[in-house]
């Protein structure tokens, strides 16, 4: 048997031997020797076979079973389908999946089961079991470590085993907890005095009714403000018997306002026929749910969630970014209450754990978390629903493994037999191809447009939905795109950021107490710094990349150059370092810029900005968002995290200030990612009672990705996209495997590259071809040389067994597997 060992410095899966009575399943949690330690452990694979290096003589026996069934079955098959897909060692995929300190120092305990244990049982057991159950009923909790019980009786462990096969003790380990758990003192109401008893006041039978309404157990401090009362009241009455005061532990979860309970909203007749597809749906089944911004595809999850909740089953629903779960979030928890969690990696390591230790207990609960969310592990899961599945967020680059969430919530569906949910707006060309057959009936008439199913044509196939929500909830119309060229700006003498049409949607929006979002791809103030005389630009001494102005507010505070990379900062100098000249200029725009431009051409407006830097502190996404929609600002300022799924009803104006950087990029998805982010943020405009606006600013409006975008035209645009993967064999026409090798040597990592480019140009089948190795476009970051090799194959063809390769690497050079690649970059 192979177990992940629970211990400090332990690296891969070690080899222990099950004794016969002994019944293991994969994820129960053991006692294994461990050295000179015995320490928890969970099963992982069961074997019958010796690895090479080791003879039989040399493995040791697993001590004990200590918990059965902790994580079920399926969820250790989904990791090494994971391992065994994405090209990584189980054990760098089991540490991925798990939260931060589930991993930690374990302890193995024994504990009596008093009432198992017969009178004088001492008198017929052997000496050993004898000691052991001696020290256990002098212990106040009838509880011992393995560890002391040990030192106290000699042949611990077989008096231990005497008592367990009795039945008169049981073997636990108590899990890892955090080092402080979070405890705060509670009061409950144990029995109310009558009228005529004279051991209370009259005061303090007030407070015991104030505690009765409110079903008589609160936290102690909520107590004293409710009943305006004193501790020393409450303590008055714990001694005389009428409520009991203890200390309870408090499961950290991120702060959220007290919400007012939310109904299920009336739906339009495609929500409807959406909502009776996925009830419908029992089993694995994969549901594309097409809909337009604002179509109201959240009301769809909500509705489709709460049958499963009262069947006693769990719901897991994935988002792209942090910055959306507290919308979500909100809705979520108007509707199901405390049934709602949150799992993501802006929380700290105890608020994860707990949930993680919430979601082992079985109890349906709904799951909201970003990508690594996938793993949570839900014994009981109905549905699965990944919102914005277009996102490239969830795709994991580095370190491995580099796992897409939308492929493991597939395999999760399969194993757990649920039906999962691809909401979008802009559906990733991959998704889009895999429901053709559906979309084709639905364009040539022959089918319903709202809810589409593909004819299953292999049993293990899973049946395949295409739901469509073609129109706004309310029948709000989709907001009007006007295209502006900032070409025919400049050569009417306008230099500013704004063109004159969103200058003015700007003004009026103002006048009419709305709000508007100017969005724009980068943050800080300017792209980069040059000298104005020798053209030399400020650089990163980490990166081969150019370092962006961040402008500081009070004036008087030092502007910053920062490395978006590797995020190295240094004070601008006062003179170019290589000419010393003092004329620096700064070139580009972000976040920043646009902020400032507002102030100082129209300083009528409050502004708030929406980025990285913004939203660096934990609940800084809440407190921003609730600012903006309270009516603190007027114009909201951010980056792409305003496309995501942010919902701002009083919003009517948004602005794209330079559509241009988007266009452009060196990667052969940069055209379907530029469609998805300008329909995205442009769907933020007119969600509410008022009709929206947008204001595209470009320098190449009959760019087709431009076009497509104002004219709202998904079908074509999707249809010219597929033609071109197609003929140059780019996904989903085919398939890739992208190797990135790094080290702070560059000659190392060039020549690793070259080396391992000539290794596999020798063993690839004819299905697969070999770009490469070349430096990657941005060759230094964080102090490491990057090259790369490109495997190109066909979309049928197996892949290729690399797990050997990490090993052929010099010490200094590292190397990634990175199949089925989003950034070549």
């Amino acid at each position: 048997m192979a177990a992940l060992v629970d211990c400090a410095g332990a690296q891969g899966l070690y080899t222990y031997r099950l004794p016969p009575e002994f019944n293991v399943a994969v994820g129960d949690v053991l006692s294994v020797p461990f050295g000179a330690q015995q320490v928890g452990a969970i099963a992982i694979q069961l074997t019958t076979q010796l690895p090479n290096n080791l003879a039989a003589a040399d493995i040791r026996p697993v001590a004990a079973v200590i918990s059965q069934g902790m994580f079920s079955p399926t969820y250790w098959q989904l990791l090494e389908r994971v391992a065994t897909y994405y090209q990584t060692p189980l054990i760098q995929v089991i540490r991925a999946a798990l939260p931060p300190g589930l991993l930690g120092r374990s302890q193995r305990r024994v504990r009596l089961l008093s009432d198992q244990v017969p009178p004088d049982a001492a008198t017929f057991l052997p000496p050993s079991a004898a000691c052991v159950l001696t020290h256990l009923q002098q212990s106040a909790q009838g509880d011992y470590t393995w560890q002391y019980l040990r030192q106290k009786c000699r042949g611990a462990s077989r008096g231990i085993q005497a008592l367990v096969d009795r039945g008169w003790a049981e073997n636990y380990l108590a899990l890892p907890t955090p080092p402080r758990p979070q405890r705060r003192q509670a009061v409950t109401v144990v029995q109310v005095p009558t009228l005529e008893d004279r051991n209370t006041t009259k005061r303090q039978r007030e407070v015991l009714s104030l505690l009765q309404r409110r079903g008589g157990d609160l936290w102690l401090q909520e107590a004293l403000q409710y009943c305006r009362t004193t501790s020393a009241t409450m303590r008055s009455l714990a001694q005389k018997g009428y409520l009991a005061i203890e200390e309870r532990e408090v499961l950290r979860q991120p702060a959220s306002p007290t919400l007012a309970p939310d109904q299920p909203k009336s739906l339009t007749a495609a929500q409807q026929t959406a909502l009776e597809t996925l009830q419908a749906a029992h089993g694995l089944a994969i549901a594309l749910l097409h809909g337009v911004t604002g179509s109201g595809k959240t009301e769809v999850y909500l509705q489709a969630i709460a049958p499963r909740l009262a069947a006693g089953q769990s719901a897991l629903v994935l988002v792209p970014e942090i910055g959306l779960t507290p919308q979500l979030t909100d809705r979520f928890q108007q509707r199901f209450g405390d049934l709602v969690y949150v799992y993501h990696s802006g929380l700290s390591d105890g608020e994860r754990y707990d949930a993680w230790r919430q979601m082992l207990q079985g109890e349906p609960m709904v799951v909201i978390g970003t990508r690594s969310a996938v793993f949570s592990p839900l014994p009981q899961l109905g549905i699965i629903i990944l919102d914005e599945e277009h996102d490239s967020s969830f795709k994991q680059d580095q370190p491995m493994p580099c796992y897409h969430a939308r492929t493991v919530a597939q395999w999760r569906a399969e194993l757990d037999d649920c039906p999962l949910v691809l909401g979008s707006a802009t559906p990733s060309l991959e998704s889009w191809v895999k429901q053709q057959p559906l979309l084709t009936s639905a364009l040539e008439g022959n089918l319903p447009a709202t809810a589409i199913a593909l004819p299953v044509e292999a049993k293990t196939a899973p049946m395949r939905h295409y739901l469509v929500l073609p129109d706004r909830v309310h029948q709000r119309p989709p907001p009007p795109i006007t295209v502006v060229d900032m070409r025919l700006e400049l050569q009417i003498g306008n230099r500013s950021i704004f063109s004159r049409a969103l200058r003015s949607a700007l003004e009026k929006m103002k006048s009419r107490d709305e709000q508007g979002i100017l969005f724009i791809q980068r943050r800080g103030h300017s792209s980069f710094v040059s000298c104005r005389e020798c053209g030399h630009v400020m650089m990163c001494p980490h990166c081969d990349v150019s370092l962006s102005y961040h402008h500081h507010v009070p004036q008087a505070a030092a502007a910053v150059l920062r490395c978006h990379y590797c995020g190295f900062s240094q004070v601008q100098p006062p003179t170019c370092p290589a000419c010393g000249s003092k004329y620096l200029k700064h070139f580009g725009s972000g976040t920043q810029r646009v902020e400032q431009a507002i102030a100082q051409e129209l300083p009528e407006l409050r502004c708030l900005r929406f980025d990285s830097d913004t939203t660096r502190t934990k609940g800084a996404h809440r407190a921003l968002l609730a600012r903006f929609a309270q009516g603190e600002a007027d114009v909201l300022v951010g980056t792409q995290m305003l496309t995501k799924g942010i919902d701002l009803p009083q919003v009517t104006v948004v602005g794209i200030i330079a559509a241009d950087g988007l266009l452009y990029m060196a990667d052969y998805r940069a055209s379907e990612r530029a469609f998805q982010v300008l329909t995205q943020v442009a769907g933020r405009a007119g969600r509410g009672d008022q009709p929206g606006r947008v204001i595209l600013q470009t320098y190449n409006p009959e760019n087709p990705v431009v076009q497509a975008v104002k004219a709202h035209d998904i079908q074509n645009f999707l249809a010219t996209e597929q033609q071109q993967r197609q003929a140059l064999d780019y996904p989903p026409a085919g398939r890739l495997i992208l190797l990135r090798i790094t080290s702070p040597d560059h000659h190392a990592a060039e020549q690793t590259a070259q080396e391992l480019a000539v290794q596999l140009s020798s063993r690839l089948s004819e299905d697969w071809s070999l770009l490469g190795p070349v430096p990657a476009p941005i060759l230094r970051v964080a102090r490491r040389y990057r090259w790369q090799v490109l495997l190109k194959g066909e979309i049928a063809a197996p892949l290729p067994d690399l797990t050997d390769l990490p090993k052929q690497c010099p010490a200094q050079v590292s190397l990634t597997i990175d199949v089925d690649p989003l950034n070549l970059m």
